[in-house]
């Protein structure tokens, strides 16, 4: 069973398959009216509403090809440029070190549910470029399970752990999920959001369509980190975005209990680097 990053891909992916079918079927009738000698109504024949849906070009839809990722996303509306964002499932092995200079990894956390996860990393710091992200479930340091354990517990072992190499055993920011929208052609993908907590979804939008929701906070566009950014900027990097756009988020609890010992000062040294290629 195919899935797909957005509704509109879904809706475009079966309207193409029935515009090849009525295609198909148009070249059979061909073949069987050149036989027989009758005409035959050519404009009857085809798929009536693929050309007007978006806007879009019902050639340029038959050239796109399913994406080879581990999820089996079909996307011929987004092309698939959801990677950055991809919450994987399973657990991850990040491996960082000590900064020579402060002595430190350059990240906080916060315990969830007996869990522990990271609640900020700092732009610049080992951390960030080792790939530690807001909101990742931290399972093991050094090969110590770490479940059950408070935040005072988990940087007491942090700062006693060897600075030459820290290993991490980390999944993917559980608490987060993404939605993907396209913009329409005004730009917009259809919510509106209030020191970074979406307060307002427009009807037959394309986040209402695909399932945004109210009462969450917005913590990456794709893939970028945009916590404790202000809402003019979170804008600025909604509207930099191409066609389509993939924000992750967090409820407005959980995100709560991650920032409560955050103050507005550390949230400005919060990474907010753009995701490289990976």
């Amino acid at each position: 069973m195919s899935l797909y990053p957005t509704l509109e891909d879904m809706e475009v992916s079966h309207m193409a398959a029935s515009q090849q079918a009525a295609e198909q079927k148009l070249t059979q009738n061909a073949i069987t009216a050149a036989g027989s000698g009758q005409p035959m109504d050519i404009a009857s024949s085809l798929y009536p509403t693929l050309d007007e849906w978006m806007g879009m070009d019902s050639k340029a839809l038959q050239v796109y090809q399913p994406l080879t990722s581990t999820t089996g996303a079909v996307a011929p509306v987004t092309g698939g440029h959801q990677s950055h964002a991809e919450i994987k499932q399973g657990v991850r092995q990040v491996v960082g070190c000590k900064d020579p200079g402060s002595g430190k990894i350059g990240l906080s956390v916060e315990s969830i549910s007996k869990g522990v996860f990271v609640s900020y990393v700092e732009s610049g710091s080992i951390a960030a470029k080792a790939g530690l992200r807001f909101g990742d479930q931290i399972v093991q340091i050094n090969g110590e399970s770490v479940a059950g354990w408070n935040k005072k517990k988990t940087i007491d072992f942090l700062k006693k752990a060897d600075p030459s190499q820290i290993r991490f055993a980390v999944r993917d920011r559980p608490f987060e999920r993404t939605i993907t929208c396209v913009k329409d052609s005004h730009g917009h993908i259809g919510f509106q959001f209030k020191k970074a907590k979406i307060n307002a979804i427009v009807k037959d939008s394309s986040a209402a369509r695909n399932g945004m929701l109210t009462d969450h906070f917005i913590t990456e566009i794709d893939g970028q980190n945009v916590v404790g950014m202000s809402d003019d900027k979170i804008l600025k990097v909604i509207k930099s975005k191409d066609r389509t756009v993939t924000v992750t988020v967090m409820p407005e609890f959980v995100y709560d209990h991650m920032v409560k010992h955050l103050g507005s000062s550390l949230k400005k040294h919060m990474d907010h680097s753009a995701p490289t290629e990976l």
